[in-house]
């Protein structure tokens, strides 16, 4: 399963972004292979409509599941749509720290409607 975590800097050791269509960094974990990829949000500074495209960007990536802060609107029916579920985190740690959680399964569900 590939999991998506908002971050504020590449790679696994990366504090957790809270925002999702603004984050600077998605670090895309293969939880089967434990190999991850770090992707530069290139919407960072776009201007509105943004949390849509993102969700498009984590789809073509083949994220199944998204760890972040906080979603807006029409972000969270975009995710949905496109059948990613979206854990909310809500600490101060890494993208590491993020994913053990969810694997442990103590992240509570993002509330997309």
């Amino acid at each position: 399963m590939k999991v998506c975590i908002t971050a504020r800097a590449a790679g696994t050791d990366a504090p957790v972004e809270q925002r999702f269509g603004r984050a600077p960094y998605f670090v895309f974990v293969d939880t089967e292979t434990g190999k991850s990829e770090s992707v530069e949000n290139p919407l960072v500074d776009a201007a509105g409509g943004v949390g849509p495209r993102v969700a498009q960007l984590l789809a073509e990536h083949g994220a199944a599941v998204l760890i972040t802060g906080q979603v807006g609107g029409n972000a969270a029916r975009a995710l949905e749509a496109g059948g990613v579920k979206a854990y909310a985190y809500r600490g101060s740690g890494s993208v590491a720290d993020a994913l053990a959680e969810c694997t442990a399964g103590t992240l509570q569900p993002l509330s997309l409607s």
